[in-house]
């Protein structure tokens, strides 16, 4: 399935934290210049350029993920031909653990982390696309309730799909949950949701 996308990513350093700002993923027959699909996601993981080179500040090739496929699956049953991945936080940290208490380090510093700060308004015009359907999927700790919050005000102004979790106004499912039948229940969700919405009905697959 990879291999029907080109996926490219804006990665930088800063006080020797490592960041990624947006991911891009596109159908290689895409002749858009624009998003056609907005997602927001909790951060960039173990996310990585292919040349290695962490501090490119510039858009470089991106090594995709498995929880990137599941966006691609979406992608592909709805014709979408170019999604957007923006994140709660660009800290590129593997561990939910250890991404949590970097959060805390990054916050003490003073170092905006995310696209949804105020301090990075310019940043988010830039990169959100207004009037397509966004997906939010960035999980439901309680730990990420403040940032899912700022996401939900700067982006709420347009078509919001997801699977949220009964009993929470800001917390939706993650696309890749160590369960395979939840993975696939994800699917079966995200795809309910955009087909109900009227505004977006099914559409051709690529």
């Amino acid at each position: 399935m990879q291999e029907n996308f080109h996926i490219t990513g804006f990665f930088y350093e800063k006080e020797g934290f490592k960041f990624r700002e947006f991911l891009n993923i596109k159908h290689l027959s895409c002749t858009k210049t624009n998003p056609d699909l907005m997602v927001i996601m909790m951060n960039p993981g173990s996310s990585k350029p292919l040349d290695g080179i962490d501090n490119n500040n510039k858009i470089s090739e991106a090594k995709p993920d498995n929880t990137q496929d599941q966006i691609m699956r979406i992608m592909l049953h709805f014709g979408y031909e170019y999604s957007r991945i923006l994140n709660l936080s660009d800290l590129r940290e593997s561990k939910s653990k250890k991404f949590y208490l970097k959060v805390i380090e990054l916050e003490k510093k003073k170092i905006d982390h995310s696209i949804f700060d105020k301090s990075r308004a310019k940043d988010f015009e830039n990169l959100f696309v207004y009037g397509v359907p966004v997906l939010y999927a960035w999980g439901v700790s309680y730990k990420l309730r403040k940032l899912a919050l700022k996401a939900i005000e700067k982006s709420g102004n347009t078509p919001s799909h997801g699977w949220r979790k009964e009993g929470t106004e800001w917390g939706y499912y993650h696309p890749l949950p160590p369960d395979r039948n939840k993975q696939k229940k994800w699917i079966a969700k995200i795809t309910e949701a955009i087909n109900t919405d009227k505004k977006y009905p099914e559409k051709t697959t690529i």
